[in-house]
């Protein structure tokens, strides 16, 4: 997880659009049959479909942003669930403001 990969996820206008819901996943998602909102986090398939997007491309965008640590998978049954990790957003900013 470096700063490249940080940047990489960031410099795509749908993924910032999931960080951002992720950040108040009640607010911006109905409930869950399976897993907390926010303690185990969003169902790829709310994601997806709150995006417009397949479930492959949904993948591909999450696969970059679990790379670059700014968000954690857990799965539940057969479901993948996706939360924001907050210290390495924090650490993120951090080395990004050091580097300006």
């Amino acid at each position: 997880m470096t700063i490249a990969s940080g940047l990489q996820a960031l410099a795509n206008g749908r993924r910032l659009q999931i960080l951002d819901w992720l950040k108040d996943p009640t607010t911006h998602f109905r409930p869950q049959v399976d897993g907390d909102l926010v303690t185990d986090g969003v169902c790829a398939q709310l994601i997806a479909a709150k995006l417009g997007v397949s479930q492959p491309t949904l993948s591909a965008h999450m696969k970059i942003l679990v790379h670059a640590g700014l968000v954690r998978p857990k799965r539940i049954k057969q479901w993948t669930f996706y939360k924001r990790d907050e210290t390495r957003i924090r650490e993120l900013k951090r080395e990004i403001t050091a580097r300006v």
